[in-house]
């Protein structure tokens, strides 16, 4: 260090801070001085073992007739961020004895920031202190005086005080203030008898002052009032309110070289320090998770207390010109830093030590004479805790071990899975190994002592040569299928999306529900899945309607009534099935598939079979009954990179006179990769008329040719490409409805929009569609609903029927004779007993009914499938 210049050390988010303030030095030209307050950012490079600059600061002051310094540098919360940064106190004397004072923040940029600053007739010497805000707390003849950047006006505490031994946060009473001040003895004696005697014995008492609210605090609930008389310096450990209770745990040093642990008040422990005239005291929680008590005395000594099962002096140092707490190495926990005085070097981080007495070590130019070796008894310690450790390292290489095993079998059960899966698509057989096969395997592996076992995989019918049934069943229904059913399949390239659709004919979809497509590779990668991610969209557009892009798990019924005729129960059973089979997919015709395309993209040419999965909706006379799951083969699609640079796969969209241009596959291509939202519009003053008006000015709006409600914005920039769709209910209230690539292009186009709308306009984000649209889609809901309900109450109702006739005996009729006949006689009358038993019985059949699992099943998931429709809709509607 240069002679004259002034030197400060900072901890900050791993990171050493050096304040550094040289002589003033002449400017050339100018009659003033001028001052740089420097800051330079070192880390710790635990390659080299040594501290590297990463970054530095400048502050210019002009020094005219003024003496300038470094009072005291901190870490505080910066009240109007949160965020907690370096400050630092500035002093500069005056002739006249006027003392100006500056807090200076610093940013994570370099650049410092002047906080505040303000006037003394007197210079700042006892127990300054920086807190939260930032703001300057200090005692001046026996005064507490503070200043925060909210009020920069210096105000004074009601309190007279001796000393100030502790500031920080409080739970509930925000900055508290510990200090010491001369006995004030109650007048009544509703008082703690054992606190009026201690500070009537020692003349002297702790008491607390909350900054915010102005409210003293009882100082016993921090310590008795009997260590008044010794205490130097605390530390506030924990603060918590339990059952409406201030719980407090703290360390105070003594004047009689003790460093006393205190518990609610009370003493819990107590250790002698090896040095005299303790100054203050700080924490460090290490690794092991110990908590560490660094104590700095006035010569320069540095001592850890370690507390565990009692204080003890864990290590000492002499000479040390600094100490700081952080996680300088990176590890997670905190360590010590110590600077050492070294004179024959002037490089400040020269001669250091950085260590959290266990397993980091890390030193450079230490005198190691001056080190006291740790105690036996912590050594011991150290010891059973590395073989501790040794052992829970080890159990972790075995789990880690078995983990990595049962990765490796999933992957093969996943890989032979998507096999069997290309094979099933295109009507081969997939055998799997059988367990005679595997085992000869393993032995194999065996004889060539193989460090990684091998996990076979074996069909779960190993007698059976043949595939299994249910595989042979679904290869002939995916080959059953009619291959006109799908009338294209196409491919385009939007960005980093490929999107694949697949138009269907009329004939196919009207039978189907919860259609989905898939991407299978043909390639064989035994590293890699062959079944690609991609999201699924079924998408509407006509040329007299609106477009709509939805995911298949969210279309809705559609806009149709249905006359019933209540008392026909044969008309019911044959409209219900119709109903079913439209309900889902009516007006959908292209279902397609969006996928990322740079992951494909890296096998430079890729070759999918692109497959439909839905389910076909059998037409038997049993409403009820399940549909079947088919999967379509579609065809396949090519993509390699060649293609796409050449942009054979490209979107084209261009304007044809008033008109866009692009095909029905490029539309769909856009809608697929762009997010739909739909906003309300209403006006309660004005027409709506601005509106069309800015979609055709200052977005550069053109209706597609194929689909005239849909409109093609070609303005320049993020706009580019979405698409809009402008529905006018009345003059004042329309639908606004957009498909955009992100929220920033949503944001843009909003912001564009409200610039043209009258000030009165309402506009409310739609969920899905308008409110009139979803109100008709609730009642179609619950009449599905409805109708279900009813449906599987005649169902049953008709099988319970068919059940009582065929309990009566063929050829036999009830005789309708009088009864007083059937009484004459005694054949009569057991006719007549016979017939009343019957009666009796199919009475309590009717009463009684009961049903099979598999039809309550069947009818318990139509009416969840239903009841969940409605609900789904009426949450959109909330």
């Amino acid at each position: 260090m240069l002679l004259g210049e002034q030197e400060q050390f900072l901890s900050y988010n791993g990171e050493v801070l050096i304040f550094q303030l040289p002589k003033p030095k002449h400017v050339e030209g100018a009659a003033d001085k001028t001052v740089n307050l420097c800051v330079r950012r070192m880390a710790f490079d635990r390659d080299t073992k040594l501290f590297v600059q990463k970054s530095s600061g400048v502050f210019s002051m002009r020094a005219s007739h003024l003496k300038i310094e470094i009072i005291c540098c901190s870490c505080t919360t910066d009240s109007r961020t949160g965020i907690i940064l370096p400050c630092v106190l500035m002093k500069k004397k005056k002739r006249n004895n006027v003392v100006k004072y500056l807090l200076l923040l610093l940013h994570s940029s370099n650049q410092f920031e002047q906080s505040f600053h303000f006037k003394l007739d007197y210079e700042l010497k006892e127990d300054i202190r920086l807190f939260t805000g930032p703001s300057v707390l200090w005692r001046h003849a026996n005064k507490l005086f503070y200043i925060s950047c909210d009020t920069c006006t210096v105000l004074s505490a009601p309190v007279q005080l001796s000393s100030v031994v502790w500031t920080g946060k409080i739970e509930d009473e925000g900055t508290v203030v510990l200090g010491i001040r001369t006995a004030c003895l109650p007048e009544s004696e509703d008082d703690d008898e054992f606190s009026t005697s201690d500070r009537a014995i020692w003349g002297s008492e702790f008491f607390g002052y909350a900054i915010e609210t102005q409210k003293m605090l009882t100082g016993t609930c921090f310590m008795p009032h009997a260590y008044s008389r010794v205490v130097s310096s605390v530390y506030v450990c924990k603060n918590e309110i339990l059952k409406k209770q201030l719980r407090i745990s703290l360390v105070a040093i003594t004047q009689k070289n003790q460093l006393i642990w205190f518990q609610d008040g009370l003493p819990k422990g107590v250790c002698e320090l090896p040095y005299e005239k303790p100054c203050s005291v700080k924490t460090a929680v290490t690794s092991s998770n110990d908590l560490l008590f660094i104590v700095s005395f006035a010569s320069g000594n540095i001592c850890v207390v370690q507390r565990r099962h009692s204080l003890q002096v864990a290590s000492k140092w002499q000479k040390v010109k600094s100490v700081l707490v952080d996680d300088f190495i990176g590890s997670g926990s905190e360590q010590l830093l110590l600077l050492f005085k070294d004179d024959s070097n002037t490089d400040v981080l020269s001669t250091f030590k950085i260590t959290d007495l266990g397993a980091v070590n890390y030193a450079s130019g230490i005198n190691y004479k001056h080190d006291v070796p740790a105690a036996e008894g912590l050594q011991e310690n150290g010891l059973f805790t590395v073989q501790a450790l040794e052992t829970r390292l080890q159990a972790g290489c075995t789990s880690v071990q078995e983990l990595q095993q049962h990765l490796r079998l999933k992957k093969r059960v996943i890989l032979e899975s998507c096999r069997a899966l290309i094979d099933l698509v295109e009507g081969r057989t997939h055998i799997l190994p059988t367990a005679k096969e595997v085992k000869c395997r393993r032995e194999y592996r065996s004889l060539l002592n193989s460090a990684e076992p091998f996990e076979g995989l074996v069909s779960l019918w190993d007698d059976v040569e043949s595939p299994p049934h249910s595989l042979s069943k679904e290869t002939s229904l995916a080959s059953k299928v009619p291959e006109h059913f799908t009338e294209k399949l196409w491919q385009r390239v939007m960005g980093d999306s490929l999107v694949v659709g697949v138009k269907l004919t009329e004939s196919f979809y009207l039978s189907l529900s919860d259609v989905s497509l898939s991407l299978v590779m043909r390639q064989d990668f035994s590293s890699i899945s062959p079944i690609i991610e991609c999201r699924n969209k079924i998408i509407k557009l006509n040329k007299a309607a609106s477009a709509l892009a939805v995911s298949s798990c969210q279309i809705e019924p559609p806009p149709k009534k249905m006359k019933l005729d209540l008392h026909s129960k044969n008309d019911l059973n044959k409209e219900f099935p119709k109903r079913c089979s439209r309900v889902q997919l009516d007006g959908a015709k292209t279902v397609i598939a969006v996928t990322n395309l740079s992951p494909l993209l890296a096998f430079h040419r890729v070759c999918c079979i692109v497959l439909l999965h839905a389910k076909k909706q059998k037409h038997p006379n049993d409403s009820l009954q399940e549909s079947k799951k088919i999967t379509v083969h579609c065809g396949k699609i090519l993509l390699s990179l060649e293609d796409i640079s050449n942009g054979k796969y490209s979107v084209k969209m261009r304007r044809d006179n008033s008109y866009c241009t692009g095909s029905m596959e490029d539309i769909l291509a856009v809608l697929a990769v762009s997010v739909r939202f739909s906003f309300q519009i209403v006006s309660s003053d004005c027409t709506l008329t601005p509106v069309k008006s800015w979609l055709l000015g200052e977005m550069e709006c053109t209706p597609f040719k194929e689909c005239h409600d849909n409109i093609f914005c070609h303005k320049a920039g993020n706009v580019y490409g979405t698409v809009f769709n402008w529905t006018l209910k009345n003059p004042f209230e329309g639908v606004l409805t957009l498909f955009c690539r992100n929220l920033t292009v949503l944001f843009q186009c909003l912001h564009s929009l409200t610039r043209v709308l009258p000030p009165s306009c309402d506009v409310k984000l739609l969920r899905s569609g308008s409110k009139g649209v979803l109100t008709e889609q609730l009642a179609l809901a619950l009449e599905k609903e409805m109708l279900t309900l009813r449906s599987s109450f005649f169902s049953k109702e008709s099988k319970a029927e068919n059940s009582l006739t065929c309990g009566k005996e063929p050829g036999k009729k009830i005789i309708d004779a009088p009864v007083a006949s059937l009484l004459d006689s005694e054949e009569g009358v057991q006719q007549f007993r016979k017939t009343l038993q019957n009666e009796r019985e199919e009475s309590m059949l009717s009463m009684n009914q009961t049903m099979n699992g598999a039809l309550y099943q069947e009818i318990a998931l139509q009416i969840a499938e239903a009841q969940l429709s409605s609900d789904r809709i009426v949450w959109r509607l909330s």
